[in-house]
């Protein structure tokens, strides 16, 4: 058996009190494992981390008062070395993206198993990535870390009116139409469809249209 030093070391924060206990429960089985405290919201986690530090975050993404994406991101700016595996119900790639983006290290759905869960987190504990089997087994390692080092999606870049003109494209309204709704000149609507273009590397607004839909990044309003 690991002694307390050796053991790795859990801070569960997800407001849902069932949660945290089932997850304590399934972690206490594991002798490696130890957790070492719980939150059930953001303002309390960053309370909590200012007095002890965990070696891996378990997070549910939807908290109340700091959601899980912003507290990833003031997370790993405090404390860049502590590993954030997000616990969600969200199969939504939108969700997965901008978690990765943010600075997750894995994205759990909470109908996960109890071996997903420990799978999850030996493989985070090994300096690996992990994404649940319910969201996809078609991202590879370097393709999350794309999102996490460096590289942020494409997404993260827009300006909040690019985003506008985005979801426009993707209903299907014209230049000129989209310029009577945000009450811009229909050449000014252009410049951020051409400048969508660059940032995500398409040459027409039908790829662009697929490529945001399918990757999750707007809904197809279907």
């Amino acid at each position: 058996m690991e002694s307390a030093q050796d053991q790795y070391r859990i801070l569960l924060a997800d407001d849902h009190v069932l949660i945290r206990h089932g997850i304590r429960n399934i972690i206490s089985n594991n002798p490696a494992l130890r957790v070492i405290g719980e939150v059930g919201d953001g303002e309390e986690l960053l309370v909590f981390l200012e007095r002890m530090v965990p070696d891996l975050l378990i997070l549910d993404i939807s908290m109340p008062k700091l959601t899980g994406i912003e507290a990833v991101g003031k997370v790993k700016k405090a404390y860049p070395h502590v590993k954030i595996l997000m616990l969600t119900m969200h199969k939504n790639k939108q969700y997965f993206y901008h978690a990765m983006s943010a600075g997750a290290d894995g994205y759990l759905m909470k109908e996960d198993s109890d071996e997903e869960l420990l799978l999850a987190i030996k493989r985070i504990r090994d300096g690996k990535s992990y994404l649940s089997p319910f969201l996809s087994q078609d991202f590879a390692d370097d393709v999350i870390s794309a999102y996490r080092n460096n590289r942020s999606s494409p997404f993260e870049t827009l300006t909040t009116r690019e985003k506008e003109v985005l979801n426009l494209v993707v209903e299907g309204h014209t230049s000129r139409a989209m310029a009577d709704i945000l009450h811009l000149s229909p050449r000014t609507v252009d410049h951020h469809r051409a400048s969508l273009l660059r940032k995500f590397g398409m040459k027409n607004s039908v790829d662009l249209v697929n490529f945001a839909v399918r990757n999750g990044f707007v809904a197809s309003g279907d």
